[in-house]
């Protein structure tokens, strides 16, 4: 049976890209068929990865393809064991079809109210749509240090919503190991790989509940 991840955001630039390919390299590594679909056509971002990653013979390789529409995405998604869905920069129709298939949502935010507040809102609209509020879950990305961490995590709580344990923290390693096709787990520094692993394995433990 096919697990389906999915990220999803109300605006570009949390993330989406960076914890996919993450969950994609980790997922790999460990045996599983997997694929990333990247349904931001314009951007491409994942996609330009995998040709980086391709070209730099990384391994393992991680196999990344661009779809136009959600169900084409999900057309392919029983010849692997694990499908994530890279979703569009902003949230659209396909944000819902993509939601409705998952088997747990992903919508990364930095700790600024700016980005705290139209993720709530995002994930409020989903669950007003009919998504199960507990396949809904947040991811911490660009946090500038612990105590910030702290209160948005207070804030994504109190709105009723769960939260990945560990955060990413806003690092230049983790873009320049990006920008060379690896990903948020392989960069050059230790403590930047155990603060990705940390948070990407939350999100591999809760992907290997419904394995």
């Amino acid at each position: 049976m096919t697990t389906i991840v999915a990220l999803v955001s109300q605006k570009g630039g949390v993330g989406k890209s960076t914890l996919a390919r993450a969950i994609g390299r980790e997922a790999t590594r460990s045996g599983l068929e997997v694929k990333i679909a990247d349904l931001d056509t314009q951007q491409g971002t994942a996609t330009d990865w995998y040709r980086l990653r391709l070209n730099a013979k990384i391994d393992p390789a991680v196999p990344v393809e661009l779809f136009r529409t959600a169900q084409q995405a999900l057309a392919v998604a029983e010849r692997y064991d694990l499908l994530i869905i890279d979703g569009p920069a902003r949230t659209s129709k396909g944000t819902l079809d993509i939601a409705r298939v998952a088997n747990l949502v992903v919508q990364p935010t930095g700790a600024s109210l700016d980005d705290l507040r139209p993720a709530v809102r995002e994930f409020h609209a989903l669950v007003q749509a009919g998504v199960p509020k507990e396949k809904l879950v947040f991811a911490l990305n660009h946090i500038g240090t612990d105590v910030e961490a702290n209160d948005a995590r207070d804030y994504l709580t109190e709105a009723g919503y769960a939260i990945l344990a560990g955060h990413l923290p806003e690092r230049p390693g983790y873009r320049k190991a990006q920008n060379l096709g690896y990903a948020i787990t392989e960069t050059r520094f230790s403590g930047l790989n155990g603060k990705a692993d940390a948070l990407v394995q939350t999100l591999i433990d809760r992907i290997a509940h419904y394995g």
